[in-house]
């Protein structure tokens, strides 16, 4: 009798070529390896996870430069984006860089997709055979390891965050707060004041939304206007919710 349970199979690898194109010129922006390459270079990449893990090569590190090189190799016809930024995420489990599942890298991403797809983008030209192969990933990464440091930053702060709600679970002025205002008092712990361009880092906003933002705090009674100087206002924390931060 059928245990009524789905049986998967492994998607083929593509058979033909594919390429990136630009969504608004429809330019190539890269070729990925012809289809007869691609199973001898998944098979490389998975001894090569295999062989760093042993070699003792920082989780993080092995997991981003397998993320580039999956996406590189290209190996399917749709979805290789997805499955490149799962095939990490099981890197990093694997590596005890999970926390149990309390983060996300897609968090991280969806921040700026321009700066993960010019992250990705490397090497003199954009076919695979003319030198993506060999091209110098560093900033690459860079940047996926800030991403990892930044995804533990945003638990930590939402860790610390719920702990002060239940310490402070009385308190009608911290339930007023909305989640964003919650992160922001982690700067005043360490300063009396902000700025626009503090708001823009912690949330990845543009300067226009940050300075928005702290308009509307002001409204709200949560910040005041420290210095009004148009070119560097600064922001203090409002009597009341001082009162929360101590």
């Amino acid at each position: 009798m059928a245990d009524g349970r789905r049986k998967t199979k492994p998607t083929p690898y593509r058979d033909g070529q594919n390429v990136i194109r630009d969504s608004r010129t429809r330019g190539i922006v890269y070729m990925p390896p012809e289809a007869k390459d691609v199973p001898h270079l998944m098979n490389s990449l998975a001894a090569w996870i295999s062989t760093s893990q042993r070699d003792s090569l920082p989780c993080p590190i092995r997991a981003g430069i397998a993320h580039y090189q999956f996406a590189t190799v290209h190996p399917y016809y749709d979805g290789n984006g997805r499955t490149a930024r799962l095939l990490t995420t099981l890197i990093l489990h694997l590596g005890a860089y999970d926390l149990k599942g309390l983060y996300s890298l897609e968090e991280y991403y969806a921040r700026n997709l321009g700066a993960y797809y010019n992250a990705l983008t490397v090497g003199p030209s954009h076919n695979y055979y003319e030198g993506r192969a060999e091209a110098d990933i560093t900033a690459w990464v860079e940047y996926f390891c800030d991403g990892v440091a930044s995804s533990f930053e945003s638990v930590r702060n939402r860790a610390r965050e719920a702990a002060g709600i239940g310490a402070t679970d009385q308190s009608g002025a911290l339930r007023r707060l909305d989640p964003r205002q919650r992160r922001a008092l982690e700067l005043f712990r360490n300063s009396t004041v902000i700025t626009s361009r503090d708001l823009e880092a912690l949330f990845g906003i543009s300067q226009r939304a940050s300075r928005n933002l702290l308009t509307a705090w002001v409204n709200h009674g949560f910040v005041v206007v420290a210095d009004p100087a148009r070119k560097s206002r600064k922001y203090g924390l409002s009597a009341e919710f001082n009162a929360v931060l101590a």
